[in-house]
């Protein structure tokens, strides 16, 4: 793979290939012949091509690191309903996969006649192609495709085969089903537009005959839906009345809070819209094009303050951001032109050219004194001399433009499913990562004059998940109406802002983690900023002269491992008629073949590098004048180590300490890298099964609204209360607490009024670098990240040293209260040192309760609780 897959990415590929090699099982199986389904499901953002990309080539190629071994038979055919969404998918494979090459993905065409599909191959195939009319199926004698007077009179048949081609589409499929050396897996792509939505009349009909078989083809063996949701998948299948004998298998769901959380996506999507009834389409049109104006300045400070280099290890200058200006579907040329003369107006620097559309007539359109060019929309996001973009709703099929920051909607508030479906393109974040602490690079602006608040409020649903109607939203995402920005509160004196930084938090554990993998990563990344040129090298030294220490101290056991691997066992079975079987086992001497079966499967427990570089240096340097038989004997040898299972559990542990020893040695180093570097040692340092230590990175800047919504039409919103010495602020020293409960104000409060009290932070609860994140186990025994809600800063009288203390009210009667104490009760027991307090609160009989975590009499009793209420009415707990 080109990509590192994400952590939820990982998982869910995992989760795909044991559905595939379970699939192939049943089918291929004598005494099961089962047909399967199943379905990945994962939100808009997700990276649903780049798991599929991962899931195909270890399916063709055999993956050490989910422990999968190539299926020699598999075929691939990725079916949609569009062709120009396969072509956006094939180039996407080939983007995300090294070895998906352009030979291996084909797309069917006429005049396509094979006798039977290619095993290791894509093949991409639309609706279009299957319909009676194709020329890929003239000829194919289906029984229900035929009408009447067809069967009555075949001469009269219109589907004669062209060209007398030799093989109908149809035909090819039932060949290729029939051939026990193959095993055909069917990609239903709906992932951008549902089956059950008609895109064609004849759309459920081909599903139907494809999937279920009809005539003389065979039903397909294996179904991998990839959707949206699961329902939507379902409701495909059943639209189409799939056969119910399908065994369906796991589905594979992936987490949107862990989408989100990735840093793939915005956090935070800012809606504007008028404040008083009225036309302000002008005026909203002027801000807009003030906003994209900004959002240029701003991407170009920070490519300054990142050398320049925004690109993988490269200088590809400042991101350049893009205003969408959404029209209805019916646009009037005059509006257009006047919207045009405003954007003009308060842009004098933009260029004709800068501005073009993606309308459906395809040629250059002409508003006024305006003439724009049609850009293809899949050429908006790389060319970047588009600046203003004119479209419609969805763009098109499967179109995001990562780059595309503001959206100014002209559509009508009847019209919010459009607006939304367009939004969703825009959620991508243009490097692929969260930019650390800055809030407004890390948000989305949504222009929307003809909306109120009543109205934005079915947007906001939309956005954050709660109709279901809608499943692109939610996993942590906010949605903002007419935000403020605070940024870093003048009044903070430097030292608070230190401790800030120097404060540890935690990654969230992988639930697959690899040692000598993880340390592989990390000595690539170290040569690659020069920071450790030989560290591959080093690494290898390292763990060469383990496994040389392994091989001593478990000789007799790597003894019975050689053995092992020399010998092939089996068994001769012989009977004749009237008598029993009788079984009788022998053995025969490995062939080279078989040992390097052995090695390769020592490459899956040990990695391939290290296994390769290893049997080298056992093998000493080539000499042409000697035979084989010490790469053989190297060989037979590494394989055998990895078949002690000691050997595993010392390799990952003295991998693991030379990972932590280099990621203290060059922890500084690290801080004069660009944020993009920086998150690549984040994403290796979190690659453990425990949790890390990580840094936070002081915030540069956050969004949050300061009023509430009217309480009845017509009225006008109410601010928030403020407090002052938050970390950021207004132009006021202010910080809207608004949005705060009851409990957590009257904490805040209690503990701002304290005499040596300097500064407080409310802790994101979003995923970023600039929140403080504890790892907890939840009831399931699943990672999760808890965020506490107030970091509080004081000084340690007159004069001293600022302290920090974690305070964090949560309801005790919520389901995570206890697993979420029992996180932060191990954080204390870890890091308490490096806290003045570690509080938990809660209400119990109106009065508020806190236990201290830093107590180990408390943190045994946390332990070993069943209910967290109990806790807090404990002798354990005190008043607050």
């Amino acid at each position: 793979m080109r990509y590192t897959l994400k952590d939820y990415q990982a998982d869910a590929v995992r989760e795909v290939l044991a559905n595939l090699a379970e699939a192939r099982e049943l089918f291929h199986n004598p005494r099961l012949r089962k047909t399967s389904q199943f379905a990945l499901t994962a939100t808009t953002g997700a990276g649903k091509t780049v798991m599929a990309a991962a899931a195909i080539e270890a399916l063709f190629f055999g993956d050490d690191e989910f422990d999968f071994p190539a299926d020699e038979t598999a075929v691939v055919l990725w079916f949609s309903d569009d062709p120009n969404l396969n072509e956006q998918t094939r180039f996407r494979l080939m983007a995300a996969s090294d070895q998906l090459t352009h030979s291996r993905l084909r797309t069917i065409a006429h005049p396509f006649s094979e006798e039977k599909l290619a095993p290791g191959r894509v093949y991409f195939l639309n609706t279009g192609k299957l319909t009676r009319s194709s020329l890929l199926t003239r000829g194919h004698d289906g029984e229900d495709d035929k009408d009447e007077d067809e069967a009555r009179l075949p001469e009269l048949r219109a589907s004669a085969r062209p060209d007398l081609q030799g093989y109908t589409i149809w035909d090819t499929i039932a060949n290729t089903i029939a051939d026990p050396n193959r095993t055909l897996y069917l990609v239903l792509d709906e992932a951008h537009r549902g089956f059950g939505t008609r895109a064609s009349s004849d759309k459920p009909t081909i599903v139907r005959r494809l999937v279920n078989g009809h005539a003389d083809v065979p039903a397909i063996p294996v179904v991998w839906g990839i959707s949206a949701t699961v329902a939507r998948f379902e409701e495909a299948m059943k639209d189409a009345h799939v056969a119910t004998s399908r065994r369906e298998l796991d589905k594979v769901l992936v987490d949107p809070v862990l989408v989100q959380a990735s840093g793939l996506l915005k956090d935070t999507i800012v809606l504007d819209i008028p404040a008083e009834t009225g036309v302000f389409d002008t005026v909203l049109l002027t801000r807009a094009t003030r906003k994209i104006r900004q959002s240029t300045a701003d991407w170009a400070e920070y490519a300054a303050t990142q050398g320049g280099e925004t690109g993988e290890g490269s200088g590809t200058g400042p991101v350049v951001p893009l205003m969408v200006l959404q029209v209805p579907n019916t646009p009037d040329p005059d509006t257009i032109a006047r919207a045009l003369d405003v954007v003009f107006a308060e842009w004098p620097a933009l260029t004709g050219d800068a501005v073009a559309h993606v309308l459906g007539d395809h040629t250059t359109a002409t508003y006024g004194p305006y003439s724009v060019r049609y850009v293809s929309p899949e050429r908006v996001q790389d060319d970047t001399s588009v600046r203003v973009l004119i479209a419609k709703d969805g763009i098109s099929t499967g179109w995001d433009c990562p780059r595309a920051e503001v959206l100014m909607s002209f559509r009508p508030a009847k019209d919010a499913t459009h607006i939304t479906q367009l939004l969703g393109r825009m959620v991508r974040t243009p490097l692929a990562m969260r930019i650390p602490g800055n809030d407004a690079l890390n948000s989305v602006e949504c222009i929307l004059p003809f909306f109120d608040r009543k109205t934005a409020a079915t947007v906001v649903q939309i956005l954050t998940g709660a109709l279901d109607d809608f499943p692109d939203g939610g996993g942590g995402r906010r949605v903002l109406i007419d935000p403020q920005t605070m940024t870093p509160n003048s009044a903070i004196e430097e030292a608070v802002w230190d401790a800030l930084e120097a404060l540890p938090s935690q990654s969230l554990p992988r639930r697959t983690a690899k040692p000598v993998k993880r340390l592989t990563a990390l000595a690539h990344a170290l040569a690659q900023d020069g920071l450790r040129p030989d560290a591959g090298a080093d690494a290898h030294q390292e763990l060469h002269a383990v496994l040389d220490g392994c091989a001593a101290r478990y000789a007799t056991e790597l003894a019975d491992a050689v053995k092992e691997i020399w010998t092939v066992h089996g068994e001769s079975v012989t009977g004749s008629a009237g008598q029993e079987l009788t079984y009788e086992r022998f053995a025969e001497t490995a062939d080279d073949r078989s040992i390097r079966d052995a090695f390769r499967q020592a490459g899956r427990v040990l990695s391939p590098d290290l296994a390769g570089t290893y049997a080298d240096r056992l093998a000493g340097p080539d000499d042409e004048n000697t035979d084989d038989d010490g790469l053989r004997d190297a060989y037979v040898k590494v394989a055998a180590l990895a078949l002690v299972p000691e050997v595993r559990e010392d390799l990952d542990t003295a991998a693991a300490k030379l990972a932590a020893k280099w990621f203290d040695q060059y922890r500084v180093a690290f801080k004069d890298l660009t944020d993009e570097r920086q998150a690549v040692y984040n994403d290796i340092k979190a690659m453990s099964a425990h949790p890390q230590r990580m840094a936070l990175t002081r915030p540069k800047n956050t969004l949050v609204e300061t009023a509430y919504p009217p309480a009845s039409e017509g009225a006008e919103p109410v601010k928030m209360p403020t407090r002052d010495r938050h970390l950021l602020s207004n132009e006021d020293g202010l910080y809207p607490v608004g949005e705060l409960n009851d409990l957590e104000t009257r904490v805040l409060d209690k503990e701002m009024k304290r005499a040596r009290a300097l500064a407080w932070y409310r802790n994101p609860a979003r995923s970023s670098q600039d929140s403080l994140g504890i790892a907890y186990k939840d009831a399931s025994d699943e990672w999760r990240t808890m965020r506490p809600d107030f970091v509080f800063f004081d000084r340690a009288g007159s004069g001293g040293n600022v302290r920090v203390s974690i305070v964090d009210p949560h309801g005790h009667h919520l389901s995570d209260a206890l697993p979420k104490l029992r996180g932060l009760a191990a954080f204390a027991a870890e890091y308490g040192n490096e806290f003045h307090r570690i509080e938990a609160i809660s209400v119990t009989d109106g009065q508020s309760r806190v236990l201290d975590l830093k107590d180990e009499t408390v943190r045994n009793a946390v332990a070993t609780a069943k209910d967290a209420r109990a806790l807090y009415d404990s002798q354990k707990a005190g008043n607050y």
